[in-house]
């Protein structure tokens, strides 16, 4: 399928997801949520990791405002459903999902960000929730993962003043996990998923499912799932890793 706003390169098992809407600044609208949900419904099974990127000065600078100034409310309960179901589908992915974030990612594209699993960034990324300057509230989740990935204290003060933060003071706060260079954030990106990839793919698997639903859980409860998939890997993969530990050689997965 021929997309609007994405474009999809795969390579080496990893699927780079472009948004390619710069003369939008990559804005989110009904036809990114369209075509994010047909890739992932027919996401090739071969892909072991995905990178999500923005085409030119942005990530994503927000969600379409020309789009969803005239809506009502019911209209906006829609919208909003819409964005949180396609964001949530990636965080339940059982492959790694990487943003690889080039320039502004605000708002709606924050969000985005923050249902990938990891962040990787460039010192020049600007990050923020300005929602409020409209006298909105992020509606895609954000009050929800931002303050659980870097505390509810650095989560108001983004939320509740609007304030942008570069890259720099993004990994300062944990909302980023590494810095790269302009020239060096795609290959950088790569790299890390293939070093993911290289892993127990059960494993990575299980840690992404344990790892989520565990945070959403009380401590015991988290524990409790470890503890059941830790040793459902005792059956197959890893005993195949320890294995191959043991004898010195490169695990066959």
């Amino acid at each position: 399928m021929n997309y609007k706003n994405l474009k999809i390169e795969e390579n080496e098992k990893i699927a780079l997801i472009t948004i390619s809407r710069p003369e939008a600044m990559n804005a989110l609208n009904s036809i990114f949520f369209d075509e994010v949900n047909h890739y992932l419904d027919n996401l090739n099974p071969d892909i072991k990791a995905i990178i999500i990127t923005g085409e030119g000065k942005a990530f994503v600078a927000g969600a379409d405002i020309s789009e969803m100034v005239n809506k009502n409310k019911a209209e906006a309960l829609v919208f909003s459903d819409i964005g949180q179901k396609t964001f949530a589908r990636l965080e339940d992915l059982k492959i790694p999902v990487i943003a690889a974030v080039n320039g502004f990612a605000l708002g709606g594209g924050c969000e985005l960000a923050l249902a990938c699993d990891i962040r990787i960034a460039t010192k020049f990324a600007k990050f923020g929730q300005p929602e409020v300057n409209l006298g909105l509230i992020p509606g895609y989740a954000g009050t929800q993962r931002l303050p659980r990935l870097i505390g509810l204290g650095n989560a108001m003060m983004l939320l509740l003043t609007a304030d942008m933060i570069n890259g720099e003071e993004a990994y300062r706060v944990g909302l980023v996990q590494k810095l790269s260079e302009p020239e060096a954030l795609l290959d950088d990106a790569k790299a890390l998923a293939k070093k993911i990839m290289s892993k127990g793919p059960s494993a990575i698997q299980k840690v992404k499912q344990v790892s989520r639903k565990g945070l959403l859980s009380t401590f015991e409860d988290g524990s409790s799932l470890e503890r059941e998939h830790f040793s459902d890997l005792f059956q197959n993969e890893g005993k195949e890793g320890m294995t191959a530990f043991l004898e010195k050689r490169n695990p066959n997965w």
